[in-house]
């Protein structure tokens, strides 16, 4: 233990149960958060975003504690991260294609 220790500076910082009970009520708020914005009808119209935006949320808070980026280095972050901009970045192109060819194609047939 002392050798994982001396190769991340010394001390290994976990956090306690309680850290993760909190972040565990976190995400049944925003869960809930989610269920609730389904069911309101004014919220229709920016239904997706909205629920692009908790989900976004919900994997933040599980990536930084649950899986401890929170805790390593920043390259191993940015590890993580530069793929996941890039599958964003990929995504959200495709969705946009869709939208807009779905608006100005003709229908076939």
């Amino acid at each position: 233990m002392s050798d994982i220790a001396d190769a991340h500076g010394g001390q290994i910082h976990h956090p306690g149960a309680a850290t993760y009970l909190i972040i565990a009520a976190f995400l049944v708020v925003l869960t809930a958060m989610e269920i609730t914005v389904f069911y309101v009808h004014a919220l229709h119209p920016v239904l997706v975003p909205v629920l692009m935006v908790l989900a976004a949320a919900k994997f933040a808070l599980v990536a930084m504690f649950y899986m401890h980026l929170k805790y390593d280095r920043w390259l191993l972050t940015g590890v993580f991260v530069f793929p996941l901009m890039i599958a964003t970045l990929l995504l959200v192109s495709l969705i946009l294609l869709f939208a807009y060819l779905s608006n100005h194609m003709a229908p076939i047939g």
